[in-house]
């Protein structure tokens, strides 16, 4: 969990609903929260999404993998980014150029 309740424990209050358009009544308890998914941006390689959200707080390893995340979504305005920094550094590993 982010933002101001990051490790705390919080409570989710359960909802009464009692519906009126219905022929006959019932009660039921519902928890105000949203249904989210995520995915790893290997496992989103050659996948087509309506939404993408991309958390780059813990850098990523290559920027091949920058490119895959940011290409998964057809229309730009549904990308989102959330990143400390505005730069990217590219980091290179000596060993691997030998």
């Amino acid at each position: 969990m982010t933002g101001i309740a990051k490790g705390e424990n919080v409570f989710i209050p359960k909802i009464p609903l009692i519906p009126s358009d219905t022929p006959f009544s019932f009660k039921r308890l519902q928890l105000p929260v949203k249904l989210s998914f995520a995915i790893t941006i290997n496992k989103s390689q050659g996948q087509t999404l309506n939404l993408v959200g991309l958390n780059l707080e813990q850098p990523i390893f290559t920027h091949a993998q920058l490119y895959v995340g940011c290409s998964r979504v057809g229309i730009s305005n549904n990308l989102y980014t959330l990143s400390p920094q505005t730069d990217i550094k590219n980091i290179v590993y000596q060993e691997a150029l030998q």
